[in-house]
């Protein structure tokens, strides 16, 4: 009952490009399409889980084929983790930073380890962070979203439990083993039941007119968020 998904550029900490975010759709979408699927195991390769968006891709020039099309598939990956009806557990290794935090964050819950972290810097870089900005209002205060966002600190394990972030710190060596076992106890309940209570979630919470009406109004909070238009270039 458990698929493992693994990010999968190691050489580039995992950054973010097209082509990866829309191969994390396709397995994200044939893992739930399994109806033997309870739970994801979401991991980045090599020890790292998400740098961010690749700053070296997007400033190519000429410009890659797929940088006109990335927000869209960007928040496509988004909306669809939203609509899940298995649970997905994050497994932060070393660090989550912008992009790769907004992934972190969407995650129904997160295993890091002690020493890893997890940064919100897109205010560091005068921007605003869409993405990690809807997972953070959708499930936390108002206080740990400027807590998180207005600083772009750099939290590591502990303070991503105190925070409410993550569910668990471990040891740095023991993130996947330990994601794993929470997916296996996830595992073990019906999947009926994980539909019906993801279901119930999302309908009494903020969010209850579904992902695109969740996220559309984040983009009318802010434009750059939109499905069409690309992340500034200084964007990580």
């Amino acid at each position: 009952g458990i698929v493992s998904v693994m990010l999968n550029r190691p050489e580039r900490r995992n950054a973010l490009i097209g082509p990866l975010a829309d191969q994390l759709l396709a397995a994200i979408d044939d893992a739930a399409a399994d109806p033997a699927t309870k739970a994801i195991v979401l991991r980045g390769a090599g020890g790292a889980f998400c740098s961010g968006l690749d700053l070296k891709e997007f400033a190519a020039d000429p410009p890659p084929p797929w940088i006109e099309s990335f927000g869209s598939s960007w928040r496509a990956v988004h909306e669809r983790i939203f609509e899940l009806d298995c649970v997905l557990v994050g497994a932060l290794e070393r660090a989550a930073v912008n992009g790769g935090a907004a992934l972190a964050l969407a995650c129904d819950v997160l295993v890091v380890g002690r020493r890893s972290f997890l940064q919100v810097g897109e205010v560091q870089q005068g921007m605003a962070a869409p993405m990690n900005m809807a997972w953070l209002r959708l499930r936390h205060s108002e206080a740990v979203a400027a807590r998180v966002a207005l600083l772009g600190d750099r939290l590591h394990g502990d303070q991503l439990v105190e925070l409410g972030l993550a569910i668990e710190a471990v040891d740095d060596d023991r993130v996947v083993e330990a994601a794993i076992g929470l997916a296996e106890r996830f595992a073990a309940n019906d999947r009926e039941g994980i539909r019906r209570i993801k279901r119930s979630i999302r309908r009494t919470g903020p969010a209850d007119q579904g992902a695109a009406a969740w996220f559309d109004r984040v983009v009318a909070a802010d434009p750059q968020g939109g499905r069409r238009q690309a992340p500034p270039r200084a964007a990580t």
